[in-house]
């Protein structure tokens, strides 16, 4: 069920321009799944979104939003202790968790909190629309960057339930342990960059403004196809 690229061992020092430049890097190493009809990409929101339109535009596939929400840890939300997907996937970070003494009362007051934020956006983003069905798709899931790897992880796991016929995961630049970790749970993973001193996603990206929701509604609205 796993697969590498290794695509990031000839590139550990790449600079992109801003997430458009990023897409499209990402999408010359995607050409195989151009013009294929059962391709779908996944941008995950915010960051991965505008990332995700450039890829599937160059693959002439349709894009849609997927939605996830790091779970931080309480008066330290930088620190993921884990993360929530939409249809309901969550991964826990229980050495963390632990380590940190975080209480359940806690993490279920996080819990709510994003669970409230994930449907706040999926409104935001798709109004009635519902999600697109993955059964059966070639699903790739693009995203700026994969830091801890929580977002990406919870993400796959949620979309494996959907039934896809394969899941890729695709990002300009990652922390080298989480790309390898992704890569026991995807089908393929497409990581351009794993710089040797990695400490943000940011800091492969010359521009790295953040991404607002009236950016990702105008993207989802754009055809790619």
């Amino acid at each position: 069920m796993s697969g590498w690229g290794g695509l990031a061992r000839r590139n550990s020092g790449r600079v992109f321009a801003n997430r458009q430049e990023a897409g499209e890097v990402l999408a010359d190493e995607l050409s195989s799944y151009r013009d294929n009809d059962d391709v779908l990409v996944l941008g995950l929101a915010r960051g991965g979104v505008p990332v995700g339109w450039h890829v599937a535009s160059a693959l002439r596939a349709p894009l849609d939003v997927f939605l996830v929400r790091k779970l931080g840890v309480p008066h330290w939300p930088e620190l993921a202790m884990g993360a929530l997907a939409s249809g309901g996937g969550m991964v826990l970070n229980n050495s963390v968790v632990r380590s940190l003494g975080i209480s359940d009362e806690q993490l279920q007051d996080v819990i709510a909190r994003e669970t409230e934020e994930l449907h706040r956006r999926a409104q935001a983003y798709r109004g009635d629309r519902p999600p697109v069905d993955i059964a059966g798709r070639i699903v790739i899931l693009v995203d700026d960057g994969i830091a801890t790897g929580a977002s990406m992880l919870a993400a796959v796991r949620a979309v494996r339930a959907g039934g896809p016929a394969r899941v890729v995961v695709a990002v300009p630049v990652g922390a080298p342990s989480a790309c390898r970790e992704m890569a026991a749970e995807a089908d393929e993973v497409v990581c351009v960059t794993m710089p040797p001193g990695f400490e943000a996603v940011g800091q492969v990206f010359s521009d790295f403004r953040q991404v607002t929701d009236d950016e990702v509604r105008e993207l989802l609205a754009t055809p790619t196809v």
